[in-house]
Order: structure tokens, then C-alpha cells, then sequence
């Protein structure tokens, strides 16, 4: 069997080779898709639409998308939104693909977890290299897109911090180390807020880790980020460093 670090330069190799071979090119009808159902995409300037458009590609090319517990068929706006919502969240780098993450299971609904028991609505599971999302809960999170509650971002968000620290693939490290301990040190004190019972601007379940924390931090950000740094204009700025991107620029308060 190949060391790991050397199965995933043969992967990597692959993903190139698709890319200059058989890239994924959107179509008309799915650019206004974006227009209409992804507001993030719709706010960017023409210069950065055509750089998402790009990513986009890029995501759709190296992804595999596939339905599970009865979802036969996983439609183009499916793999449209989730591979949307993942260039959104990359958005702040160059070339950031989460290689490791190769495939997105998409389920109709909540699923059963024989693992731990309990119906989810998505997940990540680093060993597999595979995003786990029900449909249903992110068209959910897409519906409010100033909750601070969105699927897509959440899961998103878990498999960013994990392709950090992946060390074996091209992509790890990529979080400034310096603004990553900022970051840790305010999240710390929020969660010491959340536990206490102290109302702010996150949902209580970022009191559960810091994995959690970052998860539904990124989901405020992208979805509230004036509230956010009207309440933690530091915690707002050191999120802004860390993702290389103001979410403020793009959402009028």
C-alpha cells in the first residue's frame, strides 16, 4: 500500500489532470442560478463574480457528489449550491480546494448514525474524506440567510479546520498561526460566556468545543456579520484575518 503521502500526490495528480482534461464549465442557466439563489455571489463585484465562477469550476471538477438513503439522483443545482457555498467560505485564498474531502454524500433528510445513535443533519468525518449534508437542512440554512444558522457553512467550516491540519496534503497550515491563537484566546472567552448562560450573538451550541465554536462562529460571520462585530468587534477582526475576508463589505447593515 502507498504511504499516505504519496496516494494523495497520485490524487493530486489526478484532480490536475481532470482539470486540464475534463473541467467542469458552467452553463448559463447555472451562473443565474447563482444570481438568484446564492446572494453572496450575487453582491460580488464582475471582477470577483468571474473568480468565483472559476472556483467554482474548480470545486465542481475535483468533487464527487452523491446521494444516499434514496436520493437516486443528486440534480446540477445541488452540486451548484454546496460547491457555491464551499468556494464562499474559501473564498479569502487563491487556491483552496480541501483536497482531502473529496466526496459530498448528500442525504434527502436527517439520517440515522449507527455510530452514534442519533439522527444528523450533516457531518465531516476526516477519515473518509467525505462532507456529509441532508438537503433539506441546507436548503433550510440558505432559506434565512441572516439567522446565523446554515448547514452548509457549518460543515463547511469543519472540514476548513480540519484540512488544516492535515499535514500530508498540499494544503495544510494554511491559517495564519499568529491570528489561529488570536482567534483561540477570544473563542475560549465566548465559551466561557455561552456556558455561564451570558445571551450573545452565537446559538448556544458553540459553547460545546472549539471545533463547534469555529463552526457556528463562521455561520454568524457569513450570515450576521454586522451584529457580529457590533458585539465583538475584536473576536469579528481577528475571523476577518483569519478567512482573509470581510463578509461586511459584501451585506449592507
Amino acid at each position: 500500500m502507498l504511504p499516505l503521502y504519496r496516494m494523495n500526490s497520485f490524487l493530486s495528480l489526478l484532480d490536475e489532470l481532470r482539470l486540464l482534461f475534463n473541467r467542469v464549465r458552467l452553463t448559463k442557466q447555472e451562473v443565474e442560478i447563482l444570481e438568484h439563489k446564492f446572494p453572496y455571489y450575487a453582491r460580488l463585484s464582475e471582477q470577483h463574480k468571474s473568480e468565483f465562477r472559476k472556483k467554482l469550476e474548480v470545486i465542481l471538477t475535483s468533487k464527487s457528489f452523491i446521494g444516499r438513503s434514496g436520493l437516486r439522483i443528486v440534480t446540477p443545482e445541488m452540486k451548484l449550491l454546496i460547491g457555491a457555498t464551499i468556494v464562499m467560505v474559501t473564498f479569502g485564498w487563491n487556491d483552496l480546494r480541501l483536497p482531502h474531502f473529496s466526496k459530498i454524500l448528500i442525504y434527502p433528510d436527517t439520517y440515522y448514525s449507527t455510530i452514534s445513535k442519533q439522527y444528523h443533519r450533516g457531518e465531516v468525518n476526516p477519515r473518509l474524506g467525505i462532507i456529509v449534508m441532508s438537503w433539506s437542512c441546507f436548503l433550510a440554512g440558505m432559506e434565512d440567510q441572516s439567522d446565523g444558522v446554515n448547514l452548509g457553512i457549518h460543515e463547511v467550516a469543519h472540514a476548513l479546520k480540519l484540512e488544516n491540519q492535515i499535514y500530508y496534503n498540499d494544503e495544510s497550515e494554511f491559517f495564519n498561526p499568529e491570528v489561529y491563537r488570536t482567534f483561540q484566546n477570544l473563542a475560549n472567552k465566548e465559551m466561557l460566556h455561552l456556558k455561564a448562560g451570558t445571551l450573545t450573538v452565537f446559538r448556544s451550541s458553540a459553547s460545546i468545543d472549539e471545533d463547534e465554536f469555529f463552526a457556528v462562529a463562521l455561520e454568524t460571520f457569513f450570515e450576521k456579520p454586522h451584529e457580529f462585530f457590533g458585539y465583538n468587534p475584536e473576536l469579528y477582526g481577528t475571523l476577518v484575518q483569519l478567512m482573509r475576508q470581510d463578509p461586511r463589505v459584501w451585506i449592507r447593515s
